[in-house]
C-alpha cells in the first residue's frame, strides 16, 4: 500500500473513531475508505479488518463514558449479552448475504430516523423514567440486543445510531445517556462479529491494529466533547450522520 494511501487511510480511521464515539457510524467513513486503500481485498476480510480498528475505538470510547456516566446495568448489561450473539450470526452470513437487498430496507429506517428526531426535538432531551416499563425493556432488548447486532454483523455503518435511538425512543434515555449505553453494547457487537471473521481468517491483523490506534485517538476527542457538550450536541451529530448514511446508502442504490 502506497504511504499517501495509508496516511490517508489512518486519517480516516481518526475521524471515524469521533463520530463512532459521538453517535456511532464511523463505518460510514472507514469502510469505503478501507475499499478504496485495498481494492483487491475480499469482501469478509475488508468487514474483519473494520472490526477489529472498531472494537478498539468503540471500547475507548466506551470506558471514557462509563467513568462519567451512570450506566442503567439492568438493560445494558443483557442487551450486550444478546449482542455478542446477534452479531456473531449476522457476521456468519456476511458471506451469503448481499447488502443490497439489505439498503432499500435500511434507507426506509434511517429516513423514519431523520424524521423522529426532526419531529420530535424533545427525545431525547432530558430522561423519561416512567418509560422504562418491563415491556418496554424487553422490547429494546430484542430490538437493540438481537436486530440491531444482528445488522453489525451483516453490514455495520449506523449501528451506533440505531442503538441510541433503540434506548431514547424505546427507554425514554437522553441522548448522552443513551450514546453511553450504546458504547458499551456496540462494543459486543464489535466482538461478537471479529470472531467469527478471525475465526474464518477474515482479518488483516496488521492494517487493523494500526487502524485501532488510530480509531482509539479519535474516540477520545470524541467521547470528551459529547460529555463536555451534552444531548444536544449528541443529537445534533446523530442527525448529520443519519443524513449522511442516507445519501451514502442511496449512491450506492440508485447510481
Amino acid at each position: 500500500m502506497d504511504p499517501e494511501i495509508l496516511g490517508l487511510l489512518l486519517l480516516a480511521a481518526v475521524a471515524a473513531g469521533w463520530i463512532d464515539a459521538v453517535v456511532g457510524g464511523g463505518g460510514l467513513l472507514l469502510l469505503p475508505a478501507l475499499m478504496v486503500a485495498a481494492p483487491h481485498m475480499p469482501l469478509a476480510t475488508l468487514l474483519g479488518t473494520n472490526k477489529l480498528g472498531a472494537v478498539f475505538g468503540t471500547t475507548s470510547a466506551a470506558i471514557a463514558y462509563a467513568r462519567k456516566v451512570k450506566i442503567d446495568r439492568k438493560v445494558v448489561i443483557p442487551t450486550a449479552g444478546l449482542a455478542l450473539l446477534g452479531s456473531g450470526l449476522g457476521a456468519a452470513l456476511a458471506t451469503a448475504l448481499t447488502a443490497d437487498v439489505l439498503k432499500p430496507i435500511i434507507m426506509v429506517v434511517l429516513a423514519g430516523v431523520a424524521l423522529l428526531v426532526v419531529f420530535r426535538p424533545a427525545m431525547g432531551t432530558s430522561p423519561n423514567p416512567a418509560m422504562r416499563t418491563r415491556n418496554r425493556i424487553l422490547a429494546a432488548l430484542a430490538l437493540a440486543g438481537l436486530g440491531v447486532s444482528f445488522y453489525d454483523g451483516v453490514i455495520g455503518p449506523g449501528t451506533g445510531v440505531f442503538l441510541i435511538i433503540a434506548f431514547t425512543a424505546v427507554l425514554g434515555m437522553d441522548f448522552l445517556h443513551a450514546s453511553a449505553s450504546a458504547k458499551i453494547v456496540n462494543v459486543c457487537t464489535n466482538i461478537g462479529a471479529l470472531v467469527v471473521f478471525a475465526l474464518g481468517g477474515h482479518v488483516d491483523w496488521l492494517l487493523g491494529l494500526g487502524l485501532a490506534v488510530c480509531t482509539i485517538m479519535g474516540a477520545q476527542v470524541g467521547a470528551r466533547m459529547a460529555l463536555r457538550r451534552g444531548s444536544g450536541f449528541v443529537r445534533a451529530v446523530l442527525l448529520v450522520v443519519v443524513l449522511a448514511l442516507l445519501v451514502r446508502m442511496g449512491w450506492d442504490v440508485f447510481v
